[in-house]
């Protein structure tokens, strides 16, 4: 039987002529993908059904594809009900089943990128490393039906479109950081959001582990930093913190995720619950209460006492050990107390402790212009296009790990009535999210002065995991997509359809998320809903009252209106959005 391609015309560089009539069925779901692939094609008239009979092929004799293939069952078990049998490939050529192999992709793939062709006989996903067939899987559970995310079993078809997927990061750094220490999250929780987070190729987690309110992991050296300084948390409740088996639990669950874990120890600001811990951190040797309220600014470790170094050599030793990957926060931000001639003096002597420990300094934007190290990574959080301090660090040679504060914070509130976060930077619709460019955002840091993308969630007002999920979801996978997908594919109507389309499957997944009235959100039946109201009418002149139909949801007109898209603007746009069809 002959095929003919089909191209699947997402945005941009990912459009490729049409050779045949498109089916529908096949097609749906390839154009739902977040992040948006590099190219996408479908194969006319083909699908991939899982059977009973299906069986999961990994590379033979590499354990770490093996362990994805044990992944991917996982997740397919407890839906679909079948056997999954995970099992070395027999031959480079697949000839049935789900087959992850590390040989044969596409060269642009690179070290995290992936080759996904699904056949009816045979779906084949191939990479040069575990981490590019991880990420694949991702893509291929957004072929699959939502339901597929169920914790138990469904009903089927297990249907996948033919496919011819070829898809690669454009930044090689997509982060999230989850802060800890405002209120304290369990290790179950965190590893709920790294499954989240791994959904959408999100591959470092910040965890913001030290701050004024609470003091969140074991030191050995130094035990009170935990057993007191960890007991309480914003609002006054009892806190917590992590022993150091539970801190390595959470690197391991991360890494199963391909994910890598960069810990986060604030200074020489940040500090009050180091301080209170030990009376010797402070100048005038007296230890300050313990802190419950969310102000910002007023400690500093005490740069001239050499105790201070001692400890901090301590904890960057200890949480080292700990830590296999690159990287050391070492937070630097708001040090208001501190003079800047103290500040500097307190970089000089800490700086080269990350690096005697072998590991990478990173740290909030501000303490980069204590070094010349271009090994230094400042992480941009401002609310501005320009920062002549990050500028300059990048015509060193620095990489910048884009947050900025107004596009990239997951705590700011959607809008003024949202009930969680706050909105210091303004508030953050998905669309706000979602316009902007981390390659030309800061003037004079270019795309290749950036090292990528990092989306962090503060928790002062967030207490739950359902908090998390409400705050990161829609906008943590916008920010993956502009961490992952190349600029030419940026065009927000075709992105809010996409994300629209993963509202079923974060039900399925028992996800919390924003209903943003920006997006039209699916209805869970496969597409939006059918509408008796007339359709909105860009030309048309409406007054207020009128109800039209848009994208599969009911609006009405606030006051008058022509012109003005439904879900294009948040609450104070004119259309009311009275939910799905």
């Amino acid at each position: 039987m002959t095929r003919a391609l089909v191209a699947l015309a997402l945005v941009g560089g990912a459009t490729i002529a049409t050779q045949a009539p498109r089916p529908a069925a096949a097609a749906e779901p390839l154009r739902s993908l977040v992040p948006v692939p590099v190219s996408a094609q479908a194969v006319a008239g083909v699908t991939h059904t899982l059977s009973a009979s299906t069986k999961i092929y990994t590379q033979a004799g590499s354990a770490p594809a093996r362990a994805v293939g044990d992944y991917l069952a996982g997740v397919l078990r407890r839906s679909t009900g079948f056997p999954l049998p995970v099992a070395d490939a027999p031959s480079q050529t697949p000839a049935d089943g789900i087959n992850l192999l590390l040989s044969g992709a596409d060269s642009r793939v690179g070290d995290q990128g992936y080759q996904l062709d699904v056949a009816a006989g045979s779906v084949a996903l191939r990479a040069r490393t575990a981490a590019g067939l991880f990420g694949g899987v991702q893509t291929l559970r957004q072929l699959l039906p939502a339901k597929v995310e169920s914790a138990t079993v469904q009903e089927g078809p297990w249907t996948l479109p033919g496919a011819n997927i070829l898809d690669y990061p454009r930044f090689a750094h997509r982060g999230a950081m989850l802060d800890v220490a405002r209120h304290f999250h369990p290790v179950d929780t965190v590893k709920r959001y790294i499954d989240q987070l791994a959904l959408y190729k999100i591959n470092y987690l910040h965890l913001h582990l030290t701050d004024d309110q609470g003091w969140r992991i074991v030191i050995d050296s130094w035990p009170r930093l935990a057993t007191h300084g960890g007991s309480t948390q914003v609002g006054g409740g009892p806190g917590g913190y992590y022993t150091k088996d539970q801190y390595r639990d959470i690197v391991a669950y991360a890494a199963s995720r391909h994910m890598t874990v960069v810990p986060e120890v604030d200074m020489p600001g940040h500090t009050n619950a180091a301080l209170s811990s030990y009376a010797e951190l402070n100048c005038n040797g007296v230890a300050p209460p313990l802190r419950t309220d969310i102000e910002v600014g007023y400690s500093s470790l005490c740069v001239g006492k050499e105790v201070t170094y001692r400890f901090v050599e301590d904890v960057i030793r200890e949480i080292a050990e700990l830590t296999p990957g690159p990287y050391f926060h070492i937070g630097g931000d708001e040090a208001h107390a501190t003079n800047p001639a103290d500040y500097q003096a307190f970089m000089n002597r800490v700086l080269p402790l990350v690096s005697k420990y072998g590991k990478r300094v990173m740290g909030w934007h501000e303490f980069v212009k204590t070094t010349t190290d271009t090994a230094a990574v400042p992480q941009y959080w401002g609310t501005t296009t320009s920062n002549e301090t990050v500028a300059a660090a990048a015509r060193r040679g620095n990489k910048v790990l884009m947050s900025p504060a107004n596009k990239a914070y997951l705590d700011m509130k959607y809008n003024a009535s949202t009930p969680l976060g706050l909105s210091w930077a303004g508030y953050i619709e998905v669309q706000t999210a979602y316009d902007w460019n981390p390659g030309a955002h800061v003037s004079g840091v270019g795309e290749s002065a950036v090292l990528g993308v990092e989306a962090p969630l503060w928790t002062e007002t967030i207490v739950t995991p359902d908090h998390i999920e409400f705050m990161a979801f829609p906008r943590l996978p916008v920010i993956a997509e502009l961490g992952w997908s190349p600029w030419s594919t940026h065009d927000w109507n075709s992105f809010r359809t996409r994300l629209g389309a993963h509202g079923p499957r974060w039900q399925a997944l028992g996800i919390d998320y924003y209903r943003s009235p920006q997006v039209p959100w699916d209805s869970g039946s496969g597409n939006p809903g059918t509408c008796a109201q007339p359709g909105w009418d860009r030309a048309a002149v409406y007054t207020g009252g009128t109800v039209v139909s848009h994208n599969g949801h009911k609006w009405t007109a606030k006051w008058w209106t022509q012109g003005e898209e439904p879900g294009t603007t948040g609450e104070w746009g004119v259309w009311r959005d009275d939910g799905p069809c």
